[in-house]
């Protein structure tokens, strides 16, 4: 009895106690988060990011923070006293304090730090990145491993970003399945370019009597179509969005070795008007959605880098792309008063010259070549057995400074035709497997493909499609 009125009693004392509030540790949240924040409550947050730039005054100091997820930096206000000596513009940091009101026009909002810590120095002075200099991109390219850090390149890598997810948004909401088709393989899809082979190291070749390490020549993958084909047999609307790569020798400004490409497949589709909709909604789309999300980081370069190419983004939006024979094209180009270094003739392939002629002769608006020369296309573009001249249901989709943007066809799906193409190619024992897809359950189908790096360049002006990559590759890099 003794020891249980004992137990009560303490119980009853500590139940009085006052009881200790639990310490709420701050919520970390990235720099365009903070600057989203309408309300402000003084709740206490942390951010993590780079300096961007350091003002010590003698009663408050301030420091810009950005963390990549914004063009705009958070500003930071603090007490002097709190100024750590290794802060430097460069350096990375964490700071915490309160996320309040601020007395700025220019800006919604601002942290009131409380505590900051230095967690990389940055040596300022040797840092090749200057914020409050323009630095141009021709001398940003000295620096690939650094120019992230840059206001342009970190713009075009958010909006890289954002037109990827438009991209797969595009065609989730229009019923596609996303393909990973392959990158290393046999199929050299004839026409698509040069190619890379790949190869074993050669001690490790001569060890054996077969010289190729799959049994047969394997490629770097210069296009998913014909993988594409194959799924589209199955899932009627298919698409990849991957890398592919090219082995053509040149250095020039739109030539990269890696790049990536969206390539889709449509079954049941028997004109070619349908697949020119599909690169014209998906252009759009895409388009939209990025200028919706990323508009102060497509003004950076609409502003400063390609002034003039907001009004042509515009003109491509807001009018319906325009359609044009082949044949009437090389007329268009017959007729021109400029003088082209390669002569237009037809039967033979455009030229860049031809296509930026074309697209200015149509105002700006992008503008569809189609049926194109049977002898110019692969052997799996559809026979249009026209009499007159003799063409295939090919399409090219040209835009301003650019030229060519997407490529696409409706595919051969006659067993007779293709076999006979084939044939006359010497290629019926390698294609055996694709006559087979015209054997069991054809369709008629068609797809199309679009360089990405084209796009970007495209839609933001950018003149050197090198730019336009996520991190610099050799060969077009000495140092990576």
């Amino acid at each position: 009895m003794f020891g249980a009125r004992c137990m009560r009693l303490v119980l009853r004392r500590c139940s009085s106690a006052p009881r200790l509030k639990p310490v709420v540790a701050p919520k970390l949240l990235r720099v365009q988060e903070a600057l989203e924040v309408q309300d402000p409550t003084g709740n206490c947050i942390k951010v993590q990011g780079w300096v961007r730039s350091v003002r010590s005054q003698k009663e408050v100091l301030f420091i810009h923070v950005n963390d990549g997820s914004s063009l705009e930096s958070l500003q930071v206000v603090a007490d002097p006293r709190l100024e750590p000596r290794e802060l430097t513009f460069g350096s990375s940091v964490e700071v915490q304090g309160k996320l309040i009101k601020s007395p700025h026009k220019k800006q919604n909002v601002e942290l009131k730090a409380e505590n900051i810590r230095v967690v990389g120095p940055c040596d300022a002075v040797a840092f090749p990145v200057k914020y409050k200099t323009r630095q141009s991109l021709e001398y940003l390219r000295q620096f690939p491993h650094m120019r992230c850090r840059s206001n342009s390149l970190g713009a075009l890598l958010r909006i890289r970003s954002e037109a990827t997810g438009a991209i797969h948004s595009f065609f989730k909401d229009h019923g596609y399945t996303h393909i990973h088709t392959p990158i290393i393989t046999s199929n050299d899809c004839e026409g698509a370019g040069e190619i890379f082979q790949v190869e074993p190291p050669k001690e490790a070749g001569e060890s054996g009597e077969n010289p190729y390490f799959f049994n047969v020549p394997a490629f770097l993958t210069v296009s998913g179509q014909l993988h594409l084909e194959v799924m589209a047999g199955a899932f009627t609307k298919v698409y990849t969005f991957g890398p592919t790569f090219r082995a053509d020798n040149s250095q020039s400004r739109k030539h990269l070795a890696e790049f990536y490409m969206v390539e889709a497949e449509l079954a049941f589709v028997e004109s070619l008007q349908d697949i020119m909709q599909v690169m014209e909604d998906l252009f759009k789309r895409v388009t939209d959605m990025v200028l919706s999300k990323c508009p102060r980081d497509v003004e950076l370069f609409h502003k400063h880098i390609a002034p003039g190419q907001e009004a042509k983004l515009e003109k491509m939006l807001n009018n319906q792309f325009i359609t044009m024979p082949y044949t009437e094209a090389i007329e268009v180009l017959k007729q021109a008063r400029e003088v082209f270094t390669y002569k237009p003739e037809w039967g033979h392939d455009l030229q860049s010259e031809h296509e930026r002629y074309l697209v200015k002769h149509c105002g700006e608006i992008p503008v569809f070549i189609f049926n194109y020369p049977y002898d110019l296309k692969p052997f799996y573009m559809r026979d249009n057995e026209d009499s007159v001249h003799h063409t295939v249901a090919a399409v090219d989709l040209l835009v301003s400074g650019v030229g060519e943007l997407c490529g696409g066809s409706l595919r051969e799906d006659r067993l007779d035709f293709l076999q006979s193409r084939l044939q006359r190619l010497g290629l019926e024992d390698t294609y055996q497997w694709y006559l087979e897809l015209r054997q069991f359950g054809s369709t008629p189908h068609g797809g199309f493909g679009m360089g990405f790096e084209r796009y970007l360049r495209c839609i933001l002006g950018v003149e050197n499609i090198k730019d336009v990559i996520p991190f610099p590759r050799f060969p077009h890099s000495c140092i990576l």
